[in-house]
């Protein structure tokens, strides 16, 4: 299930609350200060219109500006951002149309993802200069994970197109067991040797090497330094 950023900060602001009844006014802003937050978000906004052949996109760094600034008034200043995927290389939108079948990505969700990653650097980069003590960094998913579809073997892995768990091409229909409409599915011995879980979602293996990646010595030195 996910959970929308408008809830997510509703949720922040109750522990706020909560934090400042046990530590008190004053140590609960510097805790919140010396806490890391990380954002990645984008993906679903961007690929809906393409599955549900709407023409309507939503402004997903917009609404995350926004929450941002609310999380820095409360005392936030340490950042993490995940710029977005290629997402037309996600299983589920590879087998949208007929020529992808060979094994392309679907262009025109790679481009919006270019697009908003983009914009990000644009919008983070104005912030840190509005908001008093912002500190941000921009982790750069989407060449992590281009190299693990195009070089899977180099980061331990057999499969780096076809997910998992699916069904059709790639895997690529959303049918994964739960409460599907296709009840079903194809499902691999060895998760770990995939880069797709499903038709939308990375395995663990993926997440926990971006992980790793992301909070190396140089990512922890740098936010130790604030």
């Amino acid at each position: 299930m996910v959970i929308d950023l408008r809830t997510q900060l509703k949720y922040y602001k109750k522990e706020m609350s909560e934090l400042r009844q046990k530590k008190g006014h004053s140590e609960a802003p510097i805790i919140s200060s010396s806490a890391v937050y990380l954002f990645s978000i984008g993906t679903n906004d961007y690929i809906s219109p393409f599955l549900l052949n709407s023409t309507t996109l939503m402004p997903s760094y917009h609404h995350s500006q926004y929450v941002e600034m609310a999380i820095h008034k409360r005392g936030g200043r340490k950042f993490v951002f995940l710029n977005l995927g290629e997402l037309g290389c996600l299983p589920g939108l590879r087998i949208l149309r007929a020529e992808t079948k060979c094994g392309g990505c679907l262009e025109e969700a790679s481009y919006l993802a270019k697009l908003h990653n983009k914009a990000l650097k644009t919008l983070l980069s104005e912030m840190e200069q509005q908001l008093h003590g912002f500190k941000y960094f921009l982790y750069d998913f989407n060449s992590s994970l281009a190299q693990k579809i195009t070089q899977p073997s180099k980061y331990g892995f057999k499969e780096g197109k076809k997910a998992c768990c699916g069904t059709g091409h790639f895997n690529g229909i959303f049918s994964c067991g739960g409460k599907r409409v296709v009840k079903d599915y194809e499902l691999c011995n060895n998760p770990s040797e995939f880069v797709f879980w499903d038709s939308y979602h990375l395995t663990e293996r993926v997440y926990k090497q971006m992980a790793d990646q992301m909070w190396s010595r140089s990512l922890k030195k740098f936010f130790l330094c604030f």
